[in-house]
């Protein structure tokens, strides 16, 4: 066996394995494909990289996985789950791609010359080429795009088809996907993935680089747009679709806006996102949501997710969208049955990379021909939408009971448009990785095209291939796979290294536009977590992990109450009903309290803001790094009973964590407007949390208890006692926490920053007057500086605390998305 130099040839063993296995499943021999001898290379490389144990590398896959976020989500699931990557790629030759790759492009450009027809001329389906049932069922047929040409000249910029590989070794098509292609990012995140584990290897293996393909993506949008600069936009449908993990992922890496409706506003037949400094223009925008929600004025009325009069702009050319609505009319699996003919008839060829045989029930012939071969046919919907006679989705006919086979016949003689029959495809299989073994399971791959610059197709180099998980290599039972895995197309020679980078940019230091709702969810995203660390620091000194002047003696009942007062305050924790002591008076279980602040449904307990921080995270990962984006999904653990030192343990653990945040936050944020809102929200959130606090525990008749309890919530202590050494008194502590604007804990050092952030951020005014916000954060930055420690009020406080409320709510009107206030003309422009 061919071996890379200096590896051991473990890797002969598990070929070995694989092999004798695929064989004994009644695989057809070739599954390792034409490019099968690099295979050895792999096996040799990993050998060394494991040291024999295949399980290690499953297992660093996965943790490279998590160390990228990459995940996805299900139907009905709350929490995203963590994206299923196989240890091995799929590796393919290079010759053999190139065949491959020829294919794509050619079916890419059949369906631009199918769908040009149908929105065009419409002589296919006068022809008799096409049947019109075919075109019309659809649902994803939309008449109001008859006629409407295309301001870059096509209906599609991007494109994707699922293949299978038989066990001889053909490739054929399962699936083609026009409207809005998934996956792209998640061949991307499986390649980083893969390259972080075995990047050395993929070196010396020649795989080629995705790179260049986003690079040619990215600037085939921007080409078709009106300006030399253009702004362009992924359009979602939010954090609940299944792909939105993926699609942050591709915004970050190509430099897209992350938009939803909301973002996005028409004003005289021209788009604008939403931001902080008013009506910007976008010129592009990459959808991934379905047509019918694009714009409630054109499509489905009762969409929430759209923008109103989007099709006006696209239909004025002020706009591209990609791909245009419209597309999704070519998914439907039984056009597959007409695509070789529309190839000869369209292209003058046939096709390079052959369907699965179909045959729709439409037409008499082979709806006959299906009903005769049942036994033999997977049965399923014409246009992919639940059919009738399908309650269970696509089944296999050979499944059938007689009751279900005459009521599918029945249903078919009702609606034979609605049916196709399939051939059963039987899938090559490749190595995986399962329980530090290799075993054969069947797999497809999702391959991609995409327009260049120039309007040309490039493929890019692999994919994602999808993995089954059992041995049965039946494509329909194997149905979305259970695994992923990276597929590299090996070169023949040495690959160069690339990046996305152009080599000739001009140098800028504008950070780029910032949506009004991305602001908006980084502000509250530092409200949340400032919040989360006042009721951490609020448990712990209830558990008694402060600094106690005495050496650790208890806090006295007066302090205990007045901190069991302001988790409830706070909402932090919940209690029913108070306790008598023996006494008759009302005491408080502080461990429970505690508990309930960590664990309880009240808004302000940990869980609970741990929560409102994941939920918000989850919409701007896209501006978050992945660190960051680690630390808020970690989940917080449910535990059971403990006693308050296995509680005081857990909140410090907490706490640290989200001083990681606080630190990535300051260490490692760009110092933009994002980050801005951001440190504001935290600010606001701070300077609220101290004036509750010297309210509380720094009044007239303040004891010595509450002065270090104030101390140790406003972590001022050890400042405190190096300023002053005659011990403990009431005016320095009050100045030290409230108005000493060195402190970066008092109320004096947030004010003065918040003021600092707003003279920073852009103005929709231009005569020269401060805007709301601008003019209560200097009316509190003067309250603070003529306030006396001498003589701090208690309303005084509480003045303060309403004017931050206040202040809070001036920047969301002014920043954040208000429904249509947020329209401004003042702030309209055509940058």
């Amino acid at each position: 066996m061919a071996q890379l130099p200096g590896m051991p040839s473990w890797g002969q063993g598990w070929l070995d394995s694989y092999v004798a296995q695929a064989d004994a499943g009644d695989v057809v021999r070739g599954d390792m494909g034409r490019g099968g001898r690099w295979w050895h290379y792999l096996f040799d490389g990993v050998a060394t990289l494991t040291e024999g144990r295949l399980q290690r590398l499953q297992d660093r896959i996965g943790r490279q996985v998590d160390e990228l976020g990459t995940a996805f989500r299900l139907p009905g699931d709350t929490r995203e789950r963590p994206w299923p990557a196989a240890a091995l790629p799929l590796l393919i030759g290079e010759d053999e791609w190139q065949g491959i790759a020829a294919g794509i492009v050619q079916r890419a450009d059949l369906m631009e010359a199918v769908l040009a027809d149908v929105y065009g001329p419409a002589s296919l389906v006068t022809d008799g080429y096409l049947p019109a049932p075919l075109v019309t069922g659809s649902r994803h047929f939309w008449r109001s795009m008859i006629g409407m040409e295309p301001a870059s000249g096509h209906r599609l910029q991007i494109y994707a088809v699922d293949l299978g590989r038989g066990p001889d070794g053909e490739w054929r098509v399962l699936a083609d996907h026009t409207r809005a292609p998934a996956g792209a990012g998640y061949a991307l995140e499986n390649r980083l993935a893969a390259s972080r584990v075995m990047g050395p290897l993929q070196t010396r293996l020649n795989v080629q680089r995705l790179a260049p393909f986003f690079a040619d993506f990215r600037e085939g949008l921007a080409a078709v747009c009106r300006r030399s600069d253009p702004r362009i936009g992924l359009l979602t449908p939010g954090r609940y679709n299944p792909s939105y993990a993926e699609q942050a992922h591709l915004a970050r890496y190509l430099g897209f806006l992350l938009v939803e409706g909301d973002d996005l506003a028409v004003r005289d037949n021209q788009l604008f996102v939403r931001t902080i400094e008013g009506l910007k223009r976008i010129d592009a925008l990459w959808r991934r949501i379905d047509t019918k929600f694009l714009d409630p004025l054109a499509f489905d009325t009762s969409s929430r997710i759209g923008v109103p009069g989007l099709m006006d702009v696209i239909a004025g050319g002020q706009a591209i969208i990609a791909n245009a609505p419209g597309t999704g009319v070519m998914e439907a699996p039984a056009m597959a049955a007409f695509l070789p003919i529309l190839a000869r008839r369209l292209l003058g060829e046939d096709l390079k990379l052959p369907n699965i045989a179909t045959w729709w029930c439409g037409q008499d012939g082979p709806r006959a021909e299906m009903l005769a071969n049942l036994d033999e046919m997977l049965v399923a919907p014409a246009f992919g939408d639940p059919a009738l006679g399908l309650p269970r989705g696509p089944t296999l006919g050979a499944h059938l009971d007689w009751a279900d086979r005459d009521a599918l016949k029945a249903e078919i003689a009702r609606r034979p448009q609605d049916y196709v029959g399939r051939e059963v495809v039987r899938l090559s299989t490749m190595p995986v990785v399962q329980d530090g073994k290799l075993v054969a399971r069947p797999f497809t791959l999702r391959a991609f095209a995409a327009r260049d610059g120039e309007g040309r197709w490039t493929v890019m180099p692999g994919g994602f291939a999808r993995l089954g998980d059992d041995s049965d290599v039946r494509a329909t039972v194997m149905g979305e796979g259970a695994f992923s895995a990276d597929v590299g197309i090996v070169a023949l020679k040495q690959v160069e290294p690339v990046s996305l980078m152009p080599q000739h940019v001009a140098v800028r230091r504008n950070p780029g536009t910032l949506p009004s709702r991305a602001a908006d969810n980084l502000y509250w995203l530092g409200r949340y977590l400032e919040r989360g660390d006042a009721t951490l620091r609020l448990v712990r000194a209830t558990l008694g992990g402060t600094i106690d002047a005495d050496g650790g003696a208890s806090l006295v009942p007066m302090t205990l109450d007045r901190l069991a007062t302001l988790l409830i305050s706070t909402g932090a924790a919940k209690i029913e009903e108070d306790e008598e002591d023996e006494e008759g008076g009302a005491i408080r279980d502080l461990a429970e309290m505690a508990g309930a602040a960590l664990d309880g449904s009240g808004l302000a307990s940990v869980r609970s803001l741990l929560s409102a921080a994941h939920g918000i995270a989850e919409v701007i990962r896209d501006r978050l790094a992945a660190d960051v984006w680690r630390l808020i999904d970690l989940p917080m653990p449910t535990v059971g009973i403990e006693d308050a030192d296995a509680m005081l343990a857990r909140a410090a653990s907490l706490q640290d964590r989200f001083a990681a945040l606080a630190g990535l936050a300051a260490e490692n944020m760009g110092r933009n407007a994002g980050w801005r809102f951001h440190d504001m929200g935290r600010r606001i959130e701070r300077a609220m949390t101290v004036a509750r606090c010297v309210r509380t525990f720094a009044s007239e008749s303040a004891v010595s208890d509450d002065l270090t309890t104030l101390l140790d919530l406003c972590d001022s202590q050890i400042s405190y006692r190096a300023r002053y050494l005659t011990g403990l008194a009431l005016v320095p502590v009050r100045d030290l926490v409230a108005l000493d604007p060195y402190n970066p804990r008092s109320i004096a050092f947030q004010i003065d920053r918040v003021r600092e952030h707003l003279a920073a951020l852009p103005s929709l005014r231009d005569d020269g007057i401060e805007e709301e916000p601008v003019a209560l954060a200097t009316d509190l930055g003067f309250t603070i500086a003529t306030m006396r420690s001498e003589a701090m009020a208690r309303t005084a406080l509480l003045s303060v605390e309403n004017k931050l409320m206040s202040l809070s709510d001036a920047i969301g009107r002014r920043y954040f998305l208000q429904g249509a206030e947020t329209i401004r003309a003042a702030g309209m422009t055509l940058a």
